[in-house]
């Protein structure tokens, strides 16, 4: 379990080149910067970046192969998936938004941190185009069931689901449809021993 930010940026940087932990060490810097105009993530997890966002975003990592197509739901601040995409530049993302301030933000991250491998969707997933994923993420986009709901049609029998969740997380497969149950499990978080990560394939 990582304790602090040093054991969090050490983490990281265990999982990518140079290049990318400077993208990621400007992305701390404008999202603090971006922080004071609007409020994308909490003002006292910030003196955690590295624990509370990035490591938290990277660990996803693990789960999915090199070479996937990554749809997060719900970008917002950009996490998980401008740290996903730092991190894998040669995968492709698309990231969810309705809320214009948040789409703006993510649209100035992308050009800052040189991200020709993100595309911001800035509107409702309802109305974006139906594209096969091969991997779907989202932190605190929507309820389990109601994210399945909405979600299922960019999914394939290969697609891979990677939902980082509180301590919530297997109270949410609970509430799923008894035949949709099965197809996810909860892997513990590296970086806090309440929180889980739903991974599931095969909607």
């Amino acid at each position: 379990m990582l304790a602090s930010e040093a054991e969090a940026k050490a983490y990281v940087a265990s999982l990518c080149e140079d290049t990318a932990l400077e993208r990621l060490e400007l992305l701390a810097h404008l999202l603090k910067e971006e922080n004071e105009r609007q409020n994308l993530v909490s003002r006292g997890s910030l003196a955690e970046v590295w624990l509370r966002h990035i490591a938290d975003s990277a660990q996803l990592l693990s789960f999915v192969p090199r070479g996937t197509h990554w749809v997060d739901l719900g970008s917002g601040a950009g996490f998980p998936g401008l740290v996903l995409a730092i991190m894998r530049p040669d995968d492709k993302f698309s990231l969810v938004e309705s809320r214009t301030k948040r789409v703006e933000w993510l649209e100035r991250a992308t050009e800052q941190l040189t991200l020709a491998n993100c595309k911001v969707f800035g509107q409702r997933l309802e109305m974006v185009e139906t594209f096969a994923a091969g991997a779907i993420t989202a932190r605190a986009f929507a309820p389990l069931p109601r994210l399945v709901e909405l979600a299922k049609r960019f999914s394939t029998k290969d697609t891979v689901w990677v939902l980082p969740k509180g301590r919530s997380a297997i109270e949410e497969v609970n509430g799923l449809p008894r035949k949709l149950r099965s197809v996810f499990h909860v892997e513990q978080s590296r970086t806090s021993s309440e929180a889980g990560i739903l991974v599931g394939t095969g909607l």
